[in-house]
C-alpha cells in the first residue's frame, strides 16, 4: 500500500493534527519522507480547483480542512437533519434498542430512566430505527428495531456483531453497591445476611 495513501486516511480520520513524526510512526517512514508526503499533498491540494478539502500546517501538526470556498454549500448542509450529531440521550436509546429489540419506548425509558419519546423519534427521522410490529397484551405498545443503516453507520454485518453487554457491565459486587442507595429500607423482617 503506497504511503501517501496511508497518510491521507489517516487525516481523514484525525479529531487534532497530527504531527509528521506521530505520521512517520504510524506508517513506518521517515519524519523527512512524511515532510515531503505533506509539502507535496498540500501543493497539489491547492493547485486543484477540483478538491474542496486542503492541507494545513497548524498547532504543530497536519490537518485537512474543507475549501474556505465551499462554505455557502457546508452551511446549507449543516442545516439538515442529516448533518447534526446525536445527543448523548439518542445513543442511549440506539443502544438500548440495539441490545434488547424488539423493544417498547416504556422498555427503554425504564432502562434509561426518563422518557425516550423523544429520542425515539429523532431515530427513526434519521432512519436508526422503525417500528418493528406491536406488543401483545393490553396497549399493544409499539416495538422499535434497528435499521440496516445503523448496521451499515456502525460497519458490522449483523446485530450478531456487535461487542458482548457483559464486556462493558461491572461486576455484581459493585452494580450493588451503585444500587443499594436507592433501594428502598430493607424491613425489620427481613433477616441481613
Amino acid at each position: 500500500m503506497e504511503t501517501r495513501a496511508i497518510v491521507e486516511a489517516l487525516l481523514f480520520v484525525a479529531e487534532e493534527p497530527l504531527t509528521a513524526g506521530e505520521i512517520a510512526q504510524l506508517v513506518e517512514t521517515s519524519v523527512g519522507g512524511v515532510d515531503k508526503i505533506m509539502l507535496e499533498m498540500q501543493r497539489e491540494m491547492a493547485d486543484d480547483p477540483q478538491r474542496g478539502l486542503v492541507l494545513k500546517q497548524i498547532a504543530g501538526g497536519w490537518r485537512l480542512y474543507t475549501d474556505p470556498e465551499m462554505l455557502p454549500y457546508l452551511e446549507r448542509f449543516a442545516a439538515t437533519d442529516r448533518a447534526t450529531r446525536l445527543s448523548s440521550a439518542a445513543l442511549e436509546t440506539l443502544a438500548v434498542v440495539a441490545y434488547q429489540q424488539p423493544v417498547s419506548r416504556g422498555q427503554v425509558s425504564e432502562v434509561r430512566g426518563v422518557d425516550s419519546e423523544r429520542a425515539l423519534r429523532t431515530l427513526e427521522r434519521r432512519g436508526l430505527v422503525f417500528e418493528i410490529g406491536r406488543a401483545p397484551g393490553p396497549g399493544q405498545a409499539v416495538l422499535y428495531a434497528t435499521t440496516e443503516l445503523f448496521l451499515e453507520k456502525l460497519g458490522v454485518n449483523s446485530l450478531a456483531d456487535l461487542p458482548p453487554l457483559a464486556d462493558h457491565v461491572p461486576p455484581a459486587n459493585i452494580v450493588d453497591a451503585l444500587e443499594r442507595p436507592f433501594r428502598p429500607e430493607s424491613s425489620s423482617s427481613e433477616s441481613i445476611s
